[in-house]
């Protein structure tokens, strides 16, 4: 009910078009976009009974993202519309913001929130999961491409989706349901996605339908008046307007899966909590990153490849270093405390100095980049570390299913 309500005022202010001050919009059109992506996310819960498990996954965090996805190509078209303005680097801004949140916060909550519920100190993933962890890595390596590049073009797309349908094959191949050695992903159902199942199969289609339908409608209807109150709502709070576009509107379009996934580790399922929230980060880092050039072709009116100047450079570079590093941490299918306290400090670091720094940006670059090498340091000396179990589960995740070695230093 909640959720429903959330939705009202938006969609009021909206069809009566009524003008209304950057930070009261912010407010309105952000619990729209909020309350849709809760029905969303329950809607596809609800359908993953009927699929395999990673599958499930995977369209949980293509749909659940939805909102992050069209707020970002709304500035992306708007850039390709005036390649002279902001909107080049807002696109980034949201982009980047999106992929570092749910890594540097999204991931060490899971761990985080099951060590208090549990007193475990890892979240153990299945061997299904190295589907995930592989792509995950795939994408990381590719992105460094593009930051060598300095921009995002047409083969970046070409790659990138081509990456996400071998992602889909791959985890169509996998069987149904929960793995059997995944001892801690055996409850149920959570929230209204519970209530949902319990209906007739052919009334559950329609209700998933129906919620699919209105919530993407909404969002699409509330994107613009949100990007652009973003935007204004800097210039009323006296902040940069990168910095807003890239945490608070990221925060708001991911805030709901990240609560869906919470309730899945309060009822001990922070296995499908942690695959979802990976398989979200997957979809961002191809899907999202490839249709960028797409919708900057489409405002321009030709085909062009999105630039990225020396600030988007350095947070794409941030962006990359931080994901191949959680791959790295992710090498023997298990997330502790430790990596999720290293995750969080670097994030909470990051975004500190990105508030103290915000209106000097040579300096803020150059910190920044700072934590970059430091994030690919790392990674590197745990890939060497655990070397064997890296081409164990690459084996497993990409082309046939091999026992994942249980033999490696530990990572955690």
């Amino acid at each position: 009910m909640l959720a429903v309500l959330g939705l009202l005022p938006g969609l009021y202010f909206r069809f009566a078009a009524i003008p209304l001050p950057p930070l009261t919009e912010m407010a309105v059109s952000g619990a729209a976009m909020l309350s849709a992506g809760f029905l969303l996310s329950w809607g596809v819960e609800a359908a993953e009974e009927h699929i395999s498990r990673g599958l499930a996954l995977a369209v949980l965090a293509l749909i659940t993202v939805l909102p992050e996805y069209v707020i970002d190509l709304y500035y992306a078209f708007q850039a390709g519309r005036d390649p002279s303005s902001n909107y080049v680097q807002y696109a980034a801004a949201n982009m980047t913001g999106a992929n570092r949140l749910l890594v540097g916060l999204g991931w060490p909550a899971i761990a985080l929130l099951y060590w208090w519920r549990s007193g475990k100190r890892a979240v153990e993933l299945n061997r299904g999961n190295a589907v995930e962890v592989s792509f995950l890595a795939i994408g990381s390596i590719y992105s460094f491409v593009i930051v060598l590049k300095g921009q995002i073009d047409w083969t970046d797309f070409v790659i990138l989706f081509a990456l996400f349908g071998g992602y889909l094959w791959r985890l169509g191949k996998m069987p149904r349901g929960n793995d059997d050695d995944d001892d801690d992903d055996e409850g149920e159902e959570v929230g209204p996605a519970a209530a949902l199942s319990t209906l007739p199969r052919s009334q559950q289609f329609k209700i998933i339908g129906g919620l699919a339908i209105a919530a993407g409608a909404v969002i699409l209807l509330e994107a613009e008046p949100f990007a652009q109150a973003l935007i204004g709502g800097a210039g009323a709070l006296g902040v940069s307007e990168f910095l807003l576009i890239q945490w608070l509107g990221p925060l708001a379009s991911e805030t709901p899966e990240i609560i869906i996934m919470v309730l899945f580790t309060l009822s001990l399922r922070p296995g499908y909590a942690l695959g979802a929230l990976i398989s979200d980060k997957i979809n961002q880092w191809t899907l999202l990153v490839g249709s960028l050039p797409i919708i900057y072709s489409l405002g321009a009116g030709r085909l062009l490849a999105l630039p990225l100047d020396g600030r988007q450079k350095e947070e794409f570079f941030l962006t990359a270093a931080q994901s191949l590093f959680a791959v790295a941490l992710l090498l023997k299918l298990r997330f502790g405390l430790r990596s999720a306290g290293i995750l969080l400090g670097l994030f909470l670091g990051q975004f500190v100095i990105a508030v103290v720094l915000q209106h000097d940006e040579a300096r803020l670059i150059t910190t920044l980049t700072a934590f970059a090498w430091f994030y690919m340091a790392a990674a590197a000396g745990l890939f060497f570390i655990n070397r064997r179990v890296l081409v164990d589960l690459a084996r497993f995740g990409v082309r046939a299913p091999a026992k994942i070695s249980d033999s490696a230093s530990p990572s955690d």
